[in-house]
């Protein structure tokens, strides 16, 4: 599994939504709790969107551009940067503040279905803990990608799933989702102005790329700098000063980052036992494992179970699905 594909299926523990809004302008609404990445996309007409807590101008969005709201808290998505709030989202609840044209037109689909109307659509991912802090590393609060010939297909087929209700259209809406926002990373990614990690960049060199995407496959493997090199097909040497040079940081520094985020992420979200966790990370030994584990957290893996789920193991709940 490639490195992007590997922190996607890594970081989404559930809870992806997908919705659509048919509704004539004027219309407006404001999202309180967002999930922590968003995609906005009017399929016609147009729409902006305001980052609420950041003070800075609207995006205005045209035909199938698509944005990315990332970690940017209570956002308005609207049909004009002047349209005050119609409703507002907050989970599952919805507050109306004015007109009463939002009505549920069909499944996940709602508004008035007027002629004139704006067809919009929202998808929300729930990115969770170190590997879904690396998805959105890649991304500034508010991404823009403009309308493309390879967004446009996956949009139109995702606005057409929308609003069926067949056997497995969860799982159907769930993989056009993942499609969409993969299609939409790489676009924006590919963007001269963007600033994305020195991961991302360095999966286009050839021999830097397979050799993260192993270091990723196999993270529990007792990887060195020679064996890595010798998959690269190249000196040690060599190879360790173009990793460092592309990624930012030595092969094995980046395997034991990539370890403690793994490491972390299990702690919290499985009942393994801390020598399990440690040996998924690539620890024969759990002391030797706490120790790398504090001197990446700053604590031990124990208390960091008890603070990021708020239980002590084997009486803690099963995570959310």
């Amino acid at each position: 599994m490639d490195v992007l594909s590997d922190l996607l299926h890594r970081a989404q523990a559930g809870n992806t939504v997908a919705r659509q809004l048919v509704h004539r302008p004027p219309w407006s609404l404001a999202f309180a709790d967002p999930p922590s990445l968003c995609v906005v996309a009017p399929l016609d007409g147009r729409a902006s969107v305001r980052l609420d807590e950041r003070g800075e101008a609207p995006a205005c969005l045209a035909a199938g551009d698509i944005a990315l709201i990332s970690r940017a808290g209570a956002h308005t998505v609207a049909d004009s940067p002047d349209t005050p709030p119609q409703m507002v989202i907050k989970g599952a609840k919805k507050k109306i503040l004015s007109g009463n044209g939002h009505r549920n037109l069909a499944p996940r689909t709602y508004g008035d279905g007027l002629p004139g109307a704006t067809t919009l659509l929202r998808g929300g991912f729930d990115l969770r803990g170190g590997a879904g802090e690396r998805v959105l590393d890649m991304l500034p609060p508010l991404a823009v990608i403009p309308a493309g010939p390879r967004t446009k297909p996956a949009l139109d087929l995702l606005a057409d799933e929308m609003a069926r209700d067949e056997p497995g259209q969860d799982a159907v809406l769930r993989r056009l989702l993942d499609f969409l926002l993969v299609l939409a990373l790489r676009a924006w990614c590919a963007r001269p102005e963007s600033v994305v990690p020195a991961w991302y960049r360095a999966l286009s060199d050839p021999a830097i790329g397979e050799t993260l995407r192993l270091l990723h496959e196999d993270p529990a493997r007792r990887w060195t700098v020679a064996d890595l090199a010798a998959e690269a097909g190249m000196s040690r040497a060599a190879y360790a000063a173009r990793f460092v040079d592309l990624v930012g940081k030595p092969p094995l520094g980046y395997l034991t980052e990539w370890r403690m985020t793994l490491a972390a992420d299990l702690l919290r979200d499985t009942e393994d036992t801390i020598a399990a966790v440690a040996r998924k990370a690539g620890y024969a030994d759990a002391f030797a494992f706490s120790v790398a584990f504090k001197r990446a957290h700053g604590v031990s893996p124990s208390h960091w179970r008890r603070s990021t789920t708020g239980t002590t193991p084997g009486r803690r709940p099963r995570p959310r699905r």
